[in-house]
């Protein structure tokens, strides 16, 4: 394949096409969609806010549409995910398990994640949270009563959350399955019985598997972007030795000064795009934890696209809400909306929706953004779509307009 050149928009599409965000799904998502979805992303990051539905479940319906949640529980119950340490808290395919490995055995690495003080201070304590479940079985942290007087919340657990979550970092603890959502912890043996550390490649073999998966999952990546998708450390990847023996493929982007490298499995699809036969079409809402924004670098130069998470920010320095969620329309980032899904009301409230600066209101961009908004209220099993604030303000008037009309479409 020689050096291609892509424009913006088709880098845009090719890195869409890689995420399974291009275009619409033509008929109704099954189990087993799920899983593809997952190994294309390569992994899917675990967040707990749920003022809409919990981030993994969004990025899974923004690629599949309407689906049932309990399908994701079942895919981890049964043994075709498992959860570890990835791009964060992820689930990951199982077949990837020997990939993460060696974290589990350096676990003073995972900064954070890992405490050596309290494993060192609190030793008798973790091995008989680790002998409970050995005699009892798997366990979750609300199973142990909380002794210690203080409240709960992600800096205050309880010694036994602590201990828990070690022993998960260490490898020795697995998540066998969730519980309202609550992790159910067991032993690693009986998670994964058949697992042999004699199976475990090099730590540099791992290296390079986690790289190449990345720049599949990417369609198209800059060097600097490989690292953060699965938060591999260590010596920078000798980029131009893999494009030698043609494990990747450089290519350029009209306008960026370095090039970037493509997946061979991706050379069609890369051909394709730099052809302008790749069309985004697809409109939807996508969740904050998407691998599309998480690296808010990477949203920049590829998307032009400013992007912050504010639910950790005051509420007064706040520029867009507690929990925006980018707009993706036709291959662009196009605003942003900060929602939240009164279930038990039946009420899809979208308490401010920003759109980019500069872009140019038509009649088919008010559509478009209606439908995904109203498809996204729906599977949250709200009929009705709410809009308190809308910038630009010329914006609010056909938007609020064009929910109705969907509304009464559904409703006759």
């Amino acid at each position: 394949m020689t050096e291609l050149t892509l424009s913006l928009a088709a880098a845009r599409a090719l890195h869409l096409a890689a995420q399974g965000l291009l275009q619409p799904r033509r008929r109704k998502a099954r189990a087993d969609d799920l899983l593809a979805a997952i190994r294309q992303m390569g992994v899917l990051q675990i967040d707990t806010i749920h003022v809409v539905a919990r981030s993994p479940y969004l990025v899974l319906w923004s690629r599949l549409g309407d689906y049932p949640q309990a399908w994701l529980e079942r895919l981890l119950e049964d043994g075709a995910l498992f959860e570890y340490w990835a791009h964060e808290a992820c689930f990951v395919p199982i077949e990837d398990y020997a990939l993460y490995r060696h974290r589990m055995l350096d676990p003073a690495a995972m900064g954070w994640k890992y405490s050596a003080t309290w494993m060192r201070e609190r030793r008798a304590e973790v091995d008989a949270v680790l002998e409970h479940i050995r005699v009892n079985g798997p366990t979750r942290s609300s199973d142990f009563e909380r002794g210690d007087g203080k409240a709960g919340g992600w800096w205050s657990w309880k010694p036994e959350k602590r201990s828990l979550e070690v022993l998960f970092t260490t490898g020795a603890l697995m998540i066998a399955r969730r519980h309202n959502f609550q992790r159910v912890y067991d032993l690693a043996e009986r998670v994964l019985p058949d697992w042999d550390d004699g199976r475990l490649p090099t730590a540099e073999a791992g290296a390079r598997a986690l790289l190449l998966k990345a720049v599949k999952a990417l369609g198209l990546a800059k060097a600097g972007w490989t690292a953060d998708y699965f938060r591999s450390k260590g010596a920078r990847p000798d980029l131009a030795a893999l494009v030698a023996e043609g494990a990747l493929l450089r290519a350029r982007v009209a306008g960026w000064d370095e090039p970037v490298y493509i997946h061979p499995e991706h050379a069609e699809l890369a051909a394709a795009a730099a052809a302008g036969a790749l069309t985004a079409s697809l409109t939807t809402i996508l969740s904050p934890f998407d691998p599309v924004v998480w690296d808010r670098r990477r949203a920049l130069e590829l998307f032009d696209f400013d992007y912050r998470l504010e639910c950790y920010t005051p509420a007064d320095k706040r520029r867009h809400g507690y929990f925006c969620l980018p707009i993706l329309r036709r291959g662009a980032l196009v605003g942003r909306v900060d929602a939240k899904a009164h279930r038990r009301d039946g009420v899809f409230e979208l308490k401010a929706l920003h759109m980019e600066p500069g872009l140019r209101l038509s009649a088919r961009l008010v559509d478009d953004v209606a439908a995904a908004l109203r498809r996204c209220a729906a599977w949250h099993g709200c009929a009705q779509v709410r809009l308190e604030q809308c910038a630009p303000q010329e914006f609010a008037a056909p938007l609020a307009a064009a929910l109705a009309a969907d509304a009464q479409r559904e409703a006759a």
